[in-house]
Order: C-alpha cells, then sequence, then structure tokens
C-alpha cells in the first residue's frame, strides 16, 4: 500500500508506464466537475471510476482483495479513512472470488487504517487487502476516482 498527495505522483512513474498513465489521467482531468462514471484510459488495461458516495461507518467495513488489477484510490473532495492490511493476515473468505468483477471480500485480525482527504491517493495492489469509504468523522458525502490498472 502507497498513500501520498496527488502533487508527489510523477515519483511514482518508475513503477510502470501503466501507473504513470494513470497519475496522468488524475492530473490533467478536471476531477471536481467530471460526471460519476468509467472512463477509458487504456481501454480494459487502465480506466477510472469516478463516484459519489457517502461514507459509513467503520463497523459496516468489507475487506476486498483483486487478482487482476492495481487500484489508484484519489480523494476528489471530502475526506474517507481506509483500512488496509496484508492478504497474508486475511484468511477468513466471507465472498468467493467473482472474476468478473475482480473481487474477493475476507476478513481478518491483522489491519491498519489511513486518513485520506481530498489531493491524496493510494496504491492497492493484490497483496494489499483494504476496506475503503470509511468515515473518519461522521458519514459524509465525498467524491472519488478509483483507477484500475491490469497487472
Amino acid at each position: 500500500m502507497i498513500f501520498d498527495k496527488l502533487n508527489n505522483a510523477k515519483q511514482y512513474y518508475c513503477l510502470g508506464e501503466k501507473i504513470q498513465k494513470g497519475f496522468e489521467f488524475l492530473s490533467k482531468e478536471d476531477l471536481k466537475t467530471l460526471p460519476d462514471g468509467r472512463y477509458e484510459i487504456l481501454g480494459n488495461e487502465i480506466y477510472a471510476n469516478v463516484q459519489s458516495l457517502k461514507t459509513k461507518n467503520q463497523n459496516l467495513k468489507k475487506w476486498e482483495v483483486h487478482r487482476d488489477y492495481i487500484d489508484i484510490q484519489y480523494v476528489i473532495s471530502g475526506k474517507e479513512k481506509m483500512g488496509y492490511g496484508l492478504l497474508a493476515d486475511f484468511n477468513e473468505i466471507i465472498e468467493k472470488y467473482d472474476k468478473e468483477k475482480d473481487v474477493e471480500f475476507l476478513n481478518g485480525e491483522k489491519f491498519n487504517f489511513v486518513n485520506v482527504q481530498e489531493g491524496e491517493f493510494t496504491i492497492f495492489y493484490p497483496n494489499d487487502v483494504h476496506a475503503p469509504m470509511l468515515s473518519v468523522e461522521d458519514d459524509i458525502e465525498i467524491k472519488k476516482v478509483i483507477v484500475k490498472i491490469k497487472i
């Protein structure tokens, strides 16, 4: 898991061309005015999902993991808490892997949290279990974009 501000994104270009293209999308688009929906950057290899959602209480968290895609989760407006942990520490399957949606839901005992505010991002690899959209304090509306990068 990586956590940083978007204005530091160039230092992560070394992680690969697809990561760079994902960050270039985040840097060039006027994300605050972009309507919710899917935006293809490089077909199914790289695409972005813009979402306006309400955060939820930490007790309602669902731990998810992906096998085929890396997530860059960027907060456009508002703030959210994100849980994260290592796949090796999550051995209870809650919902089996859905290949079409590239998601599996798990439970585990060893995890941490980070508060992500406007202008900040996280990167989750397939080894990173995560629980996004949690409330920092009260449940609030936020706008975010998730850039999906095929491995």
